[in-house]
């Protein structure tokens, strides 16, 4: 849809505009008008800051509607809940650190965090500050923890920033801030239209995806059902934000192998054994400031690989396989890690409850010294193959550091977040 076509009445939405107080305000102004001449309700919600910066007029004018930061006007009509309850979608464009902070937080003590609070619409944050701010482990914390939530992020982006500076920071364009909250009113989420600061620009990132297969024989395997999703997510989100990406693949599914192939920025090395993957992740890492190991690999491979098909009339009514272990590669990656190197496992788990699941990866934390790992529960209808996934991530010392659930390529963009947090606090 063009931002100059009129949608049918039934698809005339509700939108909130909030703005808070950086040079970025003015931008916000080409926002409102973006989704008014989309055809939709646009109430703007400024902070008392934001004022300072672009005139409450113009927002009336533009919006059309009436505009306020006060909590206090409107008070029959509880105004400052009653239009988060109305609203289909939440834009916040600029998004300065403070509000940042003030949203993961759950503060409410002005008409924006009230009406955020109140609303079960979809959020959408473009952030604007200096470099410096944006990568304070404070506000990759915040931005973390939004994101977790479901939070939608459009930007920073790199370029020109006040007082002269250049950096990451730089609040996303009109247009791309309007495309990106028509997708998610429209349910299609940001992977297409969001523009992703570069702030994994200068790392390179191993990912390991898929899961391999132990032959048996020149037939058979032994393999397990991952179809490498959530791995090919990681690495896409990685190479959005700047990285050099290269992804171990281990018998995606065939979706997923040919949109590997297709995502720019992303070298695929396709393996097939834990062997094979060991060698290939080995290889890859020497480079390597990250790696994340997504891959489900086999514990166990066949002592003895038959040359040729066992047959059924060969063994009788019975056949019994020898399995020998295969090497920890990820403990081995983690126990090798150079310095400034960070590992991130998974572990997928049949768990019963939440509890179980923190006990057996906190068990394997230890084990693995792994400086996050990644929890999730599977099963018959869970985890494996399914466009969702719900996570748990712990510290290398077994403390939650983050709980995040939606899409794979959310739980992708939250998990570089805390690769970033930790990127951080090495530094400093």
């Amino acid at each position: 849809m063009t931002l100059g076509a009129q949608p049918a009445e039934e698809r005339r939405r509700t939108i909130v505009v909030g703005i808070t107080g950086g040079i970025a305000a003015y931008k916000a102004v080409g926002v409102v008008r973006g989704f008014v001449k989309a055809g939709h309700d646009v109430h703007v919600v400024p902070t008392e800051s934001a004022l300072r910066f672009v005139g409450l007029p113009t927002l009336e004018a533009i919006s059309r509607n009436p505009v306020t930061t006060s909590l206090y006007d409107g008070v029959a009509e509880v105004r400052h809940v009653a239009l988060g309850q109305r609203a289909d979608l939440i834009v916040v464009a600029p998004t300065t650190a403070n509000t940042l902070a003030k949203l993961a937080a759950g503060l409410s003590d002005d008409l924006l965090g009230t009406t955020v609070l109140a609303s079960r619409a979809p959020v959408l944050l473009a952030p604007a500050m200096h470099t410096e701010m944006w990568q304070h482990a404070s506000t990759v914390a915040n931005t973390a923890l939004l994101r977790s939530r479901g939070v939608a992020f459009i930007g920073p982006e790199s370029g020109a920033l006040t007082g002269g500076d250049e950096g990451p920071g730089r609040m996303s364009e009109p247009e791309d801030v309007v495309a990106a909250g028509l997708a998610l009113l429209d349910g299609a989420g940001l992977t297409e239209t969001s523009v992703v600061v570069h702030d994994l620009a200068g790392e390179t990132v191993v990912v390991s995806a898929g899961g391999t297969r132990e032959p048996l024989d020149p037939v058979r395997f032994l393999g397990n059902r991952s179809s490498g999703r959530q791995g090919l997510a990681i690495a896409q989100a990685a190479a959005a934000r700047g990285a050099r990406v290269v992804l171990v693949a281990a018998h995606l599914d065939t979706d997923v192998a040919t949109e590997a192939v297709a995502t720019s920025g992303v070298e695929v090395v396709p393996v097939g054994t834990t062997a094979e993957l060991a060698d290939a992740v080995g290889k890859a890492a020497r480079a390597a400031t990250v790696v994340v190991m997504a891959a489900a690999v086999a514990d166990y491979r066949p002592a003895d690989v038959s040359e040729r098909k066992i047959k059924k009339d060969d063994s009788g009514d019975g056949l019994t396989l020898t399995l020998v272990r295969n090497p920890d590669v990820l403990a081995g990656l983690a126990a090798d890690a150079a310095p400034g190197r960070i590992v991130v496992g998974f572990a997928a788990e049949t768990a019963a409850n939440r509890e179980e699941l923190l006990d057996l990866g906190r068990a394997k934390a230890k084990r693995k010294g792994a400086d996050l790992l990644v929890l999730n529960r599977v099963g018959w209808t869970a985890g494996f193959g399914t466009p969702d996934n719900e996570v748990v991530v712990l510290d290398r010392d077994g403390s939650v550091a983050s709980e995040v659930a939606g899409s794979k390529r959310q739980v992708a963009d939250a998990l570089l977040d805390l690769v970033l947090a930790q990127r951080l606090r090495e530094r400093h």
